[in-house]
């Protein structure tokens, strides 16, 4: 599974397309983020690879989690966002089951 580390100033486009890239490649992309920022730009990115992704018939999950990442020798905690393909109808189904 391939990581792709996310900052307060990544393009959220560029990230979206990286995802995309990567899910083409394999069924689930991990993303990481430090810091609040970070988080925003992560979960826009997940937004637009998410619209461009349903043009082409593909629809996609994401779930989030806690990471340990050693930056410079120093532990930090980082939000994980695992992103990965499924069948639009399981989800469309998810969504009525949760409504």
């Amino acid at each position: 599974m391939e990581t792709l580390k996310v900052s307060s100033k990544s393009n959220p486009n560029s990230v979206a397309g990286a995802i995309a890239g990567a899910l083409s490649k394999e069924p689930m992309v991990e993303l990481q983020a430090i810091g609040a920022g970070a988080v925003n730009q992560a979960v826009k990115a997940v937004a637009v690879a998410r619209r461009f992704l349903k043009e082409g018939g593909k629809e996609i999950g994401m779930i989030p989690g806690f990471v340990d990442i050693e930056i410079a020798g120093e532990k930090r905690t980082g939000i994980s966002i695992k992103v990965f393909t499924t069948e639009e109808n399981q989800v469309s189904e998810s969504i009525k089951n949760e409504e």
